[in-house]
């Protein structure tokens, strides 16, 4: 039998590592928990080996939690999204965080009873400054309106081309994007119209609520509803190709039948572990097991 040449068995293996990196995933909920003490549950982050529940109860506000098996324990840390006592942040939608780069947080703000108008605002925040003293109080650095969205905001760090973007996108079911942001030229911008902020974008579906970069497998996940404020959908995206061709390269779509209104979801470091959020009052929060 003829051997094949070296470089030709290079590149199919090649091919192979990165057919098996972006191999669709799947979810499987293996226990549900109610944590009080949030309002309605917006969203979730995993940081530094800690989970953060983020709500808008009174005020908008997080809690520090540790994982322990299949349960969460309060570290009886919470931090208040406040200023002199007056709520800043009161609809959090997202925080992105990412060691070496500046912390930003979301709040998307309704502007009237339908839900029709919307006003949405990113905001960068000294994230130990916040951990320390318990509330925004000299830690709010800078706040910039994302008028470059469609519908609310949801700010994630994701990496492209070995560069890290803020990337975000929009809740409705008209004209919906992924954008990415340069987080050095957005901590300076007062809005993210101005020019170079907006670094890339592309086109997905409806009812994205949050956003999850699983940086081992270069997926981006959409957190959705799959009708509006109900429902459960994860789609899980090739970000490199989506953003090479300005359209979402859908991996593979997951549909959960539950009727209550997915709000946030993370993968517990490089693991097979994730949480699930929803802003039900009681199971509200859900471990999976990401496939």
């Amino acid at each position: 039998m003829k051997k094949l040449p070296r470089f030709i068995i290079f590149v199919a293996l090649s091919g192979l590592v990165a057919a098996v990196r972006l191999l669709p995933q799947n979810l499987e909920l293996t226990k549900s928990l109610s944590i009080d003490s949030l309002g309605a549950c917006q969203g979730v982050s995993f940081i530094n080996d800690k989970v953060y529940l983020y709500g808008d109860r009174e005020v908008g506000m997080v809690r520090e939690y540790v994982v322990d098996g299949d349960s969460l324990l309060y570290s009886g840390n919470e931090y208040r999204f406040t200023v002199n006592g007056q709520d800043v942040i009161n609809h959090p939608t997202g925080i992105a965080y990412q060691p070496g780069q500046p912390v930003f947080l979301g709040n998307s703000i309704r502007l009237n009873p339908e839900g029709t108008l919307w006003k949405a605002v990113i905001y960068q925040v000294n994230w130990a400054g916040l951990k320390k003293q318990g509330t925004l109080d000299g830690n709010l650095l800078k706040t910039i309106e994302d008028d470059a969205c469609i519908q609310g905001t949801r700010p994630e760090y994701v990496q492209y081309q070995n560069k890290w973007y803020v990337a975000t996108a929009d809740y409705g079911d008209k004209r919906n994007e992924v954008r990415l942001y340069d987080p050095e030229k957005l901590k300076t911008a007062e809005k993210t119209s101005e020019p170079g902020v907006l670094y890339k974008k592309f086109t997905c579906g409806p009812w994205v609520q949050n956003i999850h970069w699983m940086p081992e497998k270069g997926i981006l996940v959409l957190i959705q509803n799959q009708i509006e404020g109900r429902k459960w959908r994860f789609t899980f995206l090739d970000l490199e190709k989506s953003l090479s061709t300005g359209k979402a390269h859908v991996l593979t779509t997951q549909d959960i039948e539950k009727a209550d209104e997915l709000e946030g979801f993370t993968t517990l470091g490089k693991g097979g572990k994730g949480i699930a959020v929803t802003s039900s009052r009681r199971s509200n929060v859900h471990f999976v097991n990401v496939k």
